[in-house]
């Protein structure tokens, strides 16, 4: 699939480990080995595009540290270009510490970002491109990538974690907003009312995820079609999310309906979470989805719940 999918955002380098259930305070707590893996909302999401076959160009700042080379290698080795990639000379690299409850595949998440995130996404950048991916941390820059993808006729795609200062200002510029369960409860009453809220301004393609419990879309026709999440055995749940957008982006690129685009991008995140790591588990075709899927049976329900005018 030659297409290419551009991303601004954060990219990391993610330091990860199990323990059986967190220590108090002023105790030492032996953990299994550390695993270093590379990580980052948009940077994941592409590295999941990137082992379908989609072509893909990633915009994000680094340090001349140690880490941003890590973090550099680890995208250019699973294909992404990483030529428009910005280093803050004496920087220090996005870096986190994961935590992960092995009984639950819950993690806790330390981190800290780079110093410098001033991108700035030029059509040059976004040349071929087919979709713009973003996170929205680095709030100047994406409100002027998303305009200048809208300018060009490129659509928009949003994985928005958190509500910030001007998220008012770019959501009217995507297409598409996948958002977090915490988003959700912070931008409107209820996760109707946010999908109810996205579409009015705007937006083609609105869904809350809801980790464990699923996720809830809009559909074009004004129904909430609820997909439950997969039933699996869960290892680690880090990167679920990122993985779910790179899904969603890969059946926007496909044509495929609502309802097609959720239950892969369900299924592309539930088979992440096989493995420790945002990224080990990643599959590295549509078809291993796929085959998934069928073993899975299809599981979904649509609500029908109209939307008000």
């Amino acid at each position: 699939m030659s297409i290419i999918v551009a991303g601004l955002g954060q990219c990391s380098l993610d330091y990860l480990t199990f323990v059986d259930q967190f220590p108090v305070e002023d105790t030492k707590c032996e953990v299994s080995p550390w695993v270093i893996e590379g990580g980052g909302p948009v940077a994941t999401a592409l590295v999941a595009l990137s082992r379908l076959g989609v072509k893909t160009r990633f915009m994000g700042v680094t340090g001349d540290d140690e880490a941003g080379k890590i973090i550099k290698n680890g995208l250019a080795a699973e294909g992404v270009d990483i030529s428009h990639m910005l280093t803050e000379k004496c920087g220090f690299s996005q870096t986190a510490c994961i935590i992960i409850n092995k009984k639950t595949a819950g993690r806790t998440i330390f981190w800290s970002r780079s110093l410098d995130d001033k991108c700035t996404v030029t059509e040059s950048f976004l040349k071929g491109a087919k979709i713009l991916h973003l996170d929205g941390l680095m709030e100047d820059a994406s409100i002027n990538a998303a305009k200048t993808a809208n300018a060009l006729n490129i659509p928009v795609m949003l994985d928005a974690g958190s509500v910030r200062s001007k998220t008012h200002e770019l959501i009217p510029l995507c297409d598409y907003v996948v958002c977090s369960e915490k988003f959700s409860e912070t931008y409107s009453c209820s996760h109707e009312e946010t999908l109810i809220r996205l579409t009015g301004a705007g937006v083609k393609f609105a869904c809350v995820t809801l980790g464990g419990n699923g996720s809830l879309t809009m559909m074009p026709d004004g129904r909430i079609f609820y997909h439950p999440a997969y039933d699996i055995e869960a290892v680690d749940t880090t990167g679920a999310g990122d993985v779910f957008h790179g899904g969603c982006i890969y059946g926007i690129l496909n044509n495929w309906t609502h309802e097609e685009i959720i239950r892969f991008a369900t299924a592309l995140a539930a088979m992440k979470c096989l493995k420790m790591g945002g990224r080990a588990a990643i599959p590295r075709a549509a078809e291993e989805v796929g085959k998934f899927m069928y073993r899975q049976g299809f599981r979904s329900t649509a609500v029908s719940q109209k939307r008000q005018p």
